[in-house]
């Protein structure tokens, strides 16, 4: 059977589905491993109990009122999405940081990997006006590997190389080159995400500003994947500014709140962005799900997300990435190695400078050891320059269970050490 160029485009072997056909074959039991797989390679948030008792009431709740369990399945919402959680989400941004912002501000897609393959083929790939091909500018690699190959056109993404701050204690962090970037007229967005997925690196409040100033200086938005970000999950552990405006894109997500099977993607945007992306959910879904904005609409409206977030979510998981660390330090004693310092999301990007094998390599080894990560290289959509560090990190999850975590860096360490032996 022959595919059209679409067709072979979606098919083709990506580094998102790899992870998640690992996955699966980890799930269930059909992959080529040794024992048990270690899952320290996917993006799910961990299981907090004290959360998922607070969504079980939530759910109940629901379907004890007739209404409210037809609102959340048994309708279908408007393009944008269930409106009463639009509204209430609108009061929550604007009581919270003053932002001008309605319900018309705002649309919900089917999770944010939608979301972002709407937006960014809704702002770049070939224009009909000039006859151009416009990119989206990541400002800096390594970011978010969904990113890499939901363009429907080719060459989608410019990214640029960052600097790197050394820091103690086996630290190092990234920063924005400014003096590299440049916002061309063929760049439609600049795409940031913030925390950073893979890397768990937070841009400062100046870096944020001035690439806000750069896209208004081009007239072309800025969006900020605000999936780990605050209000909410908020698993953040450095103090930032939340920053919107018309000329910002700002997406959110019910995913890392521990809510990634309903599939609720969140895009906060000027009237005529989240006009444009209601057309193309009616196009691709008809409506999207209510069943996120229905479960979590008194959270929202009372504001108790934000006390969930933080009272609960953050420190849980500002415990889980200590134990990592403390884990990493001691295996990795005697290896040649560095940490991106964990400013938040989910994740340890471990660096191995100089290593003699490709992270592709290290990763496969692991596999077979039982221990899925994933291979730093899928990690910089658009960096086109051959650089050596994009072959020396691996991205690891923290969120699984302790015992989990710890096992799965002892082997890491093990390989990495047959690897220089």
């Amino acid at each position: 059977m022959e595919f059209s160029k679409f067709g072979k485009r979606f098919t083709r072997h990506t580094g998102a589905s790899e992870l998640m056909d690992d996955m699966g074959a980890a799930m269930d039991g059909s992959g080529s491993m040794i024992g048990p797989m270690l899952m320290l390679g996917g993006g799910n948030p961990a299981r907090i109990p004290a959360v998922e008792q607070i969504f079980k009431d939530q759910l109940a709740a629901v379907i004890d009122q007739p209404d409210e369990f037809s609102r959340m399945v048994g309708n279908y919402s408007r393009p944008a999405g269930e409106g009463r959680f639009r509204r209430a989400l609108a009061r929550l941004l604007h009581n919270q940081y003053g932002w001008d912002l309605s319900e018309n501000n705002i649309a919900l897609t089917s999770g944010s990997q939608n979301a972002f393959f709407i937006l960014f083929n809704l702002l770049a790939g070939d224009m009909e006006r000039t006859g151009t091909h416009k990119q989206i500018l990541l400002p800096m690699a390594p970011e978010y590997i969904g990113y890499c190959d939901v363009g429907v056109s080719e060459n989608m993404f410019h990214a640029s190389r960052p600097t790197i701050e050394y820091l103690d204690h086996r630290l190092f962090k990234y920063h924005v080159d400014f003096d590299a970037i440049d916002v061309s007229e063929n760049i439609g967005a600049v795409c940031v995400s913030r925390p950073t997925n893979p890397t768990g690196n937070v841009l400062t409040d100046d870096e944020i500003n001035k690439l806000l100033g750069l896209a208004e200086a081009s007239d072309v938005p800025l969006i900020i994947d605000n999936a780990y970000g605050t209000p909410f999950p908020h698993i953040i552990f450095t103090e930032v500014k939340p920053l919107w405006n018309e000329n910002i894109i700002l997406c959110m997500s019910l995913s890392k709140i521990g809510l990634p099977g309903i599939r609720t993607g969140i895009v906060i945007a000027r009237e005529e962005i989240i006009s444009a992306v209601s057309s193309m959910n009616a196009v691709m879904h008809l409506s999207v799900s209510s069943v996120g904005a229905v479960l979590l609409h008194k959270l929202v409206a009372s504001g108790e997300i934000i006390n969930i977030s933080h009272n609960i979510i953050t420190p849980f998981y500002r415990s889980r990435v200590e134990h990592a660390l403390v884990c990493v330090r001691s295996e990795f004693e005697g290896i040649e190695y560095r940490i991106h310092v964990p400013e938040g999301a989910l994740f340890l990007w471990l660096w191995f400078p100089d290593l003699p094998i490709t992270s592709a390599e290290l990763y496969s080894r692991l596999k077979r050891r039982g221990v899925l990560v994933l291979s730093g290289h899928h990690f910089f959509p658009g960096l086109k320059e051959d650089w050596r560090h994009k072959n020396e990190c691996l991205r690891m999850t923290y969120s699984q269970d302790p015992a989990t975590v710890a096992a799965g860096i002892r082997i890491i360490a093990e390989e990495v050490r047959r690897a220089w032996d």
